[in-house]
């Protein structure tokens, strides 16, 4: 009966494994298209934030050199 039940245990577990592994497989596929506007998205955000950043600090500095601050 040990056995029995060491060797369901067994089964469940290694169907739960395979379950998992083709999971995992299938998250790895390509990147459709929405995903890819996503990120191309993100990536012109971010870039953007930046060129603010620094034209920000740009105008700080010449404000500072104006009056003489800094």
């Amino acid at each position: 009966m040990k056995n029995l039940i060491n060797n369901k245990m067994f089964n469940i577990l290694a169907a739960l494994l395979l379950a998992l592994s083709v999971g995992v497989l299938a998250g790895c596929e390509d990147q459709g298209p929405a995903e890819e506007a996503g990120e191309n998205i993100d990536e012109t955000m971010e870039e953007a934030g930046d060129e603010m950043e620094e034209a920000a600090e740009e105008v700080e500095d010449e404000v500072d050199d104006a009056t003489g601050g800094g």
